[in-house]
């Protein structure tokens, strides 16, 4: 793999120099002395490669990143009213949950959707869904990001169309789909077809945008899902990095030029609690990518070669006890992706581990953004945290640890062949199992729930979606299908088919 071209390491102090204590580690088990100092020469300066320090120059200056809350839930109609609420408290861009019925391809009406309808997101069936899904969203102007993975392409042709409806060309569309299958295969499991296979539908969808939607970020390769499994920060870059790998290589098999679809890769990533080692993170995945892109793939767009991605705070980390804790924790995590350089974010609700976000509880983690970008002054400056004697330290060591696992998922074949092995759940599942041991043991200390507790809770209001929703959605679905014409119909279907 390639080397931190042109950025060294800071030199750690030995416990013996500092008079240290006991050893200590980062939340993903990399051993940490009591102090650090200098070491080798600094990295180059933001928007320049490897883009170790930031994509962009000037950092946040000229442009915050986008506030894009992760929103959907019930209805279309009120997944809308959600979005326009959300949208007039200052959020600058979208971001939908889909149900798992609709992540899986099914009709809510389906045996398998059965009370699972709205549930987890909003359920989308039909194109009369997505128009009321985003009815009175100025979709020219507004970005969206949708999570949605097996069937990406329907859900991305439903949004097109529905743009069409109201007059706006496809060139004018922006926006992303997650269309990360791989992952899937590792730690969500929201698949419908094999892997292999549903390499072609990805690699098709990159064709489809270059010609018909060229500002449309077309995959968004994700270590978030990953994370929230159990895999350490070492292998949500490494696993997320050779996911991005297979798809390039895909792509550029399918006969695509790597400059005309790599400037829309997108990745996401996971924000969790220990805030140094996330920041080394994000920097670590700019550098390794970088080189990949350049050295292995021959990219010569410098858009090519640089790593956006967009950022999550971890609900894995959020706790039902104590739920007004996850507020803080949210705030550390969101200001870590800020100094990391995240292009979006999106801030987690205190109340996630208990139900969807009530619009309080919605509303307070988009003013977390808020402050952080108006008052905490980490958007002054590029890479806030550059130059941190422990952060360049955590950013070599990362890149270090990501590289030998992106080798040895080399040797099994690549990605593909390496989930076919279950390479990465079984690495995964290791490094769950013994952040769990750490906190059942007490080691690993969580506010709340192993330390600090109370015995009594304070209640908390819970959103709930009724079973009433699901009868209603089921019956839109039923008054699709009488309205349509079932003969057009059959024939688009077996032209497909053919």
């Amino acid at each position: 793999m390639p080397g931190r071209s042109g950025r060294g390491r800071a030199r750690r102090v030995t416990p013996t120099e500092s008079n240290g204590a006991g050893a200590r580690e980062t939340e993903s088990g990399l051993p940490l002395d009591p102090a650090y100092r200098a070491g080798e020469p600094e990295p180059p300066p933001p928007g320049e490669f490897p883009f170790v320090r930031g994509v962009r120059a000037d950092g946040y200056r000229s442009r915050l990143w986008t506030m894009r809350q992760y929103a959907g839930f019930g209805s279309a109609e009120q997944t809308n009213q959600r979005f326009h609420y959300l949208l007039r408290a200052g959020q600058t861009g979208l971001s939908t949950a889909f149900d798992l019925p609709t992540q899986m391809g099914y009709d809510s009406d389906d045996p398998m959707a059965r009370g699972e309808v709205g549930k987890v997101g909003v359920a989308i069936d039909s194109l009369a869904d997505m128009e009321t899904l985003v009815h009175e969203i100025p979709q020219d102007r507004v970005t969206t990001s949708m999570t949605i993975n097996a069937p990406a392409s329907i859900l991305l042709l439903l949004y097109e169309l529905a743009a069409e409806r109201q007059g706006i060309a496809a060139e004018k569309l922006g926006g992303t789909i997650q269309n990360d299958i791989l992952k899937e295969y590792a730690a969500r499991g929201t698949f419908i077809f094999p892997p292999r296979p549903s390499m072609r539908l990805v690699t098709d969808t990159f064709a489809y945008c270059a010609k018909r939607l060229p500002r449309w970020n077309t995959i968004s390769i994700s270590g978030y899902h990953m994370r929230e499994a159990g895999a350490t920060a070492p292998q949500e870059i490494a696993f997320t990095l050779a996911n991005g790998i297979a798809y390039v290589q895909a792509a550029i098999d399918a006969g695509l030029d790597v400059d005309a679809f790599a400037p829309r890769l997108s990745f996401f990533f996971n924000v969790s609690n220990d805030f140094f080692e996330e920041v080394a993170k994000f920097r670590a995945a700019r550098s390794l990518w970088a080189g990949i892109m350049r050295d292995r793939f021959g990219a010569r767009d410098p858009r090519s070669l640089a790593l956006r991605f967009h950022a999550q705070t971890s609900g894995a980390t959020l706790t039902a006890q104590q739920p007004l804790n996850n507020v803080v924790r949210v705030a550390v995590q969101a200001l870590a992706a800020v100094c990391g350089g995240t292009q979006s974010l999106h801030t987690n609700s205190y109340d996630e581990a208990l139900a969807l976000p009530t619009e309080q509880a919605a509303e307070i983690a988009l003013r977390t953004q808020q402050l952080i970008a108006h008052e905490a002054g980490a958007a002054n400056v590029a890479d806030p945290m550059g130059g941190s004697y422990l952060v360049e330290s955590l950013t070599g060591r990362l890149v270090d640890a990501s590289r030998e696992l992106m080798d040895r998922v080399e040797e099994l074949g690549g990605a593909v062949a390496a989930i076919e092995d279950n390479f990465y759940q079984r690495q995964i599942q290791d490094s769950a199992y013994r952040h769990q041991r750490l906190v059942e043991s007490g080691d690993r200390v969580i506010v709340g729930v192993n330390r600090f507790t109370e015995t009594s809770q304070r209640e908390v209001e819970i959103l709930r979606v009724g079973a009433e929703l699901e009868e209603a959605q089921v019956q839109r679905l039923r008054e699709v299908r009488a309205g349509r014409d079932q003969a057009a119909v059959d024939r688009a279907l077996a032209v497909l088919r053919d």
